[in-house]
């Protein structure tokens, strides 16, 4: 340059961050996690990373490692050289519902003063009355998606993305069992009534009461599924022997 001086690049402010396309692995895990929320991978069914890999176009490496990542979060177990659904015992729901007890009361509690607006409300409404009209139909997929979409509209609103996280991870260990058991109308309605009472805290903006309304229906829930797929007598016995 004239004078010996030195080239200097002016920050240019309108230039905006490239935007990266999602990893593929993470693409894979979200895909194959989305196919375990939808109960679309029954209990003990194996997974192969060859069948896998050519149904999602993908190669053998993502896939292998989207299910290590899935059966380190417990929702996919290692068999050999598959991984399959675990099929849950009554110890294992009984550890994942008292974990859920932990944390979802707590997560409502933080939301409901902001749920007292209607507007801020609106999805979980929504959720809800489409949860309503499936159970009448009886249809046991749009009442599952209903239900999904309840959880996720309130998890919308909570700022802590790691209890987010949490949540949805032992709601997720659940749904294997939950795509089975909400077939039942006796169980689609203990789910529903569960819903309504935390809706209507809610709407209240009552943090206890929307605390105190999770709680028991996950409880209620808990006794409904593993009522459901045969386990009750086991669990629910132990639970009479060790109670005052």
């Amino acid at each position: 340059m004239p004078g010996g001086g030195r080239l200097s690049l002016v920050p240019n402010r309108s230039l905006k961050l490239v935007q990266r396309p999602l990893a593929l692995g993470e693409q894979v895990y979200n895909a194959l996690r989305t196919e375990l929320r939808q109960g679309g991978i029954g209990a003990g069914q194996a997974l192969q990373e060859v069948q896998l890999a050519e149904q999602l176009g993908v190669s053998r490496t993502p896939v292998r490692e989207a299910m290590a990542r899935l059966a380190s979060e417990g929702l996919l177990a290692e068999d050999q050289r598959s991984f399959t659904v675990p099929a849950l015992t009554s110890r294992d729901i009984d550890d994942i519902y008292e974990v859920r007890c932990l944390i979802e009361p707590a997560a409502l509690r933080r939301i409901a003063p902001l749920t007292a607006n209607p507007a801020t409300r609106s999805w979980i409404d929504a959720a809800l009355a489409d949860a309503v009209a499936a159970h009448r139909a009886g249809d046991s997929a749009a009442f599952r998606d209903a239900n999904a979409r309840y959880r996720a509209a309130w998890l919308a609103l909570l700022p802590n993305a790691r209890l987010v996280r949490m949540v949805e991870l032992y709601a997720d260990h659940m749904q294997h069992i939950r795509a089975l058991t909400l077939d039942d109308a006796p169980v689609r309605m203990v789910v529903l009534r569960g819903l309504k009472r935390i809706t209507k805290a809610l709407a209240a903006g009552d943090g206890d009461a929307a605390a105190a309304a999770t709680h028991e229906h996950l409880l209620q829930a808990r006794r409904a599924f593993i009522e459901a797929i045969g386990l009750g007598s086991t669990s629910e016995s132990r639970k009479r022997r060790t109670s005052p």
